[in-house]
């Protein structure tokens, strides 16, 4: 199935496209590396089923090797074909729509050290106006590992303390449970007792946990924001976002001896492989894991 739509998108692109020779050769020079990638990692997919996660993992690996001219040409590629599949009904979706594009130089983001995710949370002004949100949205970025997406959309009939769980709407809309540790439900709870009590309540917000002054649900700018301000607060250097918290959350469990799988589940990846290129795994912890816990050790 590769080689034959492989060959129809070389003439989608000469002709409907009418792309260049060397434009069309680079295209198809990098769908040839996706295919080499499904066929390595030994992935059963093909062009009309291959999954927006399998992609993500491809473009993380590939993409990590390359230049920015090139990287940018690799994300044209797989949006050019998919769309082609789509365009001749060989596909229904598109699931390059569904992928952040990452930014030139594919480099995840920092990782925080404990100490510096302490110090920016002690370092937020309680007695401001929006001091206990602030301290409850960082702590619950960290405390859980969640996108900001599904912070923003964090309800309160999510949150079910007396279980240890909140209920996560993540990517493709697809549910799942998250533990949160008593301390993080301490934050949330201040929040909602010294603040969020106190706000003017948008009725169609009522039930979102994160809202703004004027009782509206927050937006993903004003997150960045209110983390940036944190780390400028105590003198931080490093460029951070929300995803630097997740980050910090996974890389943390797993240098604690955290079991990989039970990591991928709270993070909502799909793939394993995700969460391995996630948090950093190298040969010397996979050796180490051997060394540890095989009974041939």
């Amino acid at each position: 199935m590769w080689k034959k739509l492989l060959k129809d998108f070389e003439h989608y692109l000469k002709i409907e496209r009418g792309m260049s020779e060397n434009s069309v050769h680079s295209y198809l020079f990098d769908m040839e590396k996706l295919r080499e990638f499904v066929a390595i990692h030994q992935i059963e997919e093909t062009p009309v089923n291959i999954s927006a996660e399998t992609l993500r993992m491809f473009i993380y690996e590939v993409g990590k090797e390359l230049h920015a001219r090139s990287q940018s040409r690799l994300i044209s590629a797989l949006k050019s074909f998919f769309k082609f599949l789509l365009l001749e009904n060989y596909r229904e979706d598109f699931p390059m729509e569904t992928i952040d594009t990452p930014k030139f130089g594919m480099k995840l983001p920092d990782t925080l050290s404990l100490e510096e995710i302490d110090a920016i949370i002690a370092g937020i002004d309680l007695s401001t106006e929006e001091g206990h949100r602030n301290r409850a949205i960082i702590e619950t970025l960290y405390g859980c590992g969640l996108r900001v997406s599904e912070l923003v959309n964090l309800h309160l009939s999510d949150l079910f303390f007396s279980e240890g769980f909140i209920r996560v709407l993540g990517k493709g809309n697809k549910q799942r449970l998250v533990p949160i540790s008593e301390y993080t439900q301490k934050e949330i709870n201040n929040y909602i007792l010294h603040q969020r009590k106190n706000i003017p309540i948008v009725k169609e917000f009522s039930d979102i946990v994160f809202l703004n002054r004027r009782g509206k649900q927050l937006t993903r700018a004003m997150i960045f924001t209110i983390i940036k301000q944190a780390a400028s607060a105590i003198g931080l250097t490093k460029t951070i976002s929300p995803h630097t918290f997740r980050h910090s959350f996974a890389t943390h469990l797993l240098e604690n001896g955290a079991n990989l799988r039970a990591i991928q589940l709270m993070l909502g990846h799909e793939s394993i492989i995700t969460t391995e290129i996630y948090t950093h795994i190298d040969h010397s912890y996979l050796s180490q894991v051997i060394n540890t816990y095989h009974p041939r050790k």
